[in-house]
């Protein structure tokens, strides 16, 4: 058997196919590119047993990824992430079968590192020097300190407003980290010069094709840990929306295969209401989204004006019978409190934005009585310390506790 299985690039849009073993970034009319398997010859020579006694990494499912040999690896031990029954707070909202994929453990604290792990090793691969990419935080951190293992320079431009624990793994990585009094929007335009002037590689979201084939082991693995019985409902928060683009395409390659049956679980996209333009482009049933202006929340990893998969996130809701639902700040910072009080998980806030759509898709009849819900927290609590408020007593040596 070969270590990977990637055949070919293809255009979602125009159609137009590509060569993989040469670096690409977008396809000549502006789309994205995705990655493309031979998965009629894997499907004969590969079952779900072959994954046992596999590391416990997103790299057991190597044949469904772009490296085409281990030695150009970089791995920071990243996936295989647990997938926790959540019935206290599943009590709470009347869903009794609620689990959480926790990505909050994950190497660099996020989601993030599954997409750096597989574009950085593709990267080096090709031969990439130096990288170049926007960021709201998590992703550029993920992605400065995988290049730095790799010996990949990084160049990182994010908000003045990142997290500023997500600057720190930038800068102390060796990242050239810049920052910007603005949006990643913003950011990402000063990225876009630097690439034309200088002839970096740039990482941006979707701008390269192999970040979403890290971000679509989440899938893989939901699949696995469920015994290849997929649950009802996915929810998942969506910025410029990889994650959710990436489920999607490990689901639908899983049905190629035959390991899972073709019923696939609603997806759903959760955003902020201070930054929801899929929502409101799936409220209106659009192909597209349009730009969201003066967008803000406290979901800062979430808060992405105009994502450039868009019309991949949106097919992927409208193919699987999901929806997409805006959250208020705080309607998610207090779902935030609720998780860690009844189940002891201090999730990031877009993690939290999942539960709360859940309460609300639930209080709606949206998701429905014996449904199994899977909600994605995507990142560490930890990493935004901002968003909990600590009033405590303070007492002196001699003072007795005070007890609640």
């Amino acid at each position: 058997m070969s270590f990977s299985y990637l055949s070919h690039l293809h255009c979602p849009k125009c159609h137009k196919t590509y060569p993989s073993d040469k670096i690409q970034q977008l396809c000549e009319c502006g789309s994205p590119l995705l990655a493309n398997y031979d998965l009629q010859s894997l499907k004969r020579k590969w079952k779900p047993s072959d994954l046992a006694g596999r590391p416990t990494s997103l790299w057991r499912y190597h044949e469904l990824l772009p490296v085409s040999s281990p030695e150009h690896i970089v791995t920071l031990g990243e996936g295989m992430t647990p997938l926790l029954p959540m019935s206290r707070v599943g009590s709470d909202m009347g869903i009794e079968r609620l689990w959480m994929k926790d990505e909050g453990i994950i190497p660099t604290g996020s989601f993030k590192a599954r997409g750096a792990a597989v574009g950085v090793s593709k990267a080096k691969e090709l031969g990439v020097r130096e990288l170049a990419m926007p960021t709201n935080g998590n992703a550029g951190a993920a992605w400065s300190l995988y290049a730095a293992r790799a010996g990949i320079r990084a160049s990182i431009v994010m908000p003045v407003g990142a997290p500023l624990i997500t600057r720190s793994e930038c800068a102390i990585s060796g990242a050239n980290l810049n920052l910007v009094n603005g949006l990643i929007s913003d950011a990402g335009k000063i990225v876009g010069q630097a690439v034309k002037e200088h002839q970096l590689f740039d990482a941006s979201t979707l701008k390269e094709p192999y970040r979403i084939e890290g971000k679509k082991t989440m899938g893989l693995e939901i699949a696995e840990q469920m015994g290849w019985e997929l649950p009802d409902v996915i929810l998942y928060p969506t910025g410029g929306g990889v994650g959710l683009i990436g489920i999607y395409k490990a689901l639908r390659e899983l049905v190629e295969l035959g390991w899972i049956q073709d019923k696939l679980p609603r997806l759903v996209a959760v955003q902020a209401e201070g930054c929801a333009p899929i929502v409101k482009a799936w409220e209106e049933g659009k192909q597209e989204s349009q730009f969201w202006p003066d967008s803000s929340t406290a979901a800062f990893g979430i808060n992405v004006p105009k994502a450039l998969g868009d019309f991949l996130v949106l097919e992927a809701v409208y193919k699987t019978n999901g929806c997409a639902v805006s959250i208020t700040d705080t309607e998610l910072l207090r779902e935030q409190r609720n998780v860690a009080r009844l189940e002891g998980a201090f999730v990031c806030p877009e993690g939290a934005a999942t539960f709360s759509a859940a309460r609300k898709l639930r209080e709606n009849g949206w998701i429905k009585d014996g449904e199994t819900v899977v909600a994605l927290n995507t990142g560490s609590g930890i990493k935004y310390p901002e968003t909990v408020q600590v009033e405590a007593p303070i007492l002196d040596p001699q003072d007795r506790m005070i007890r609640l």
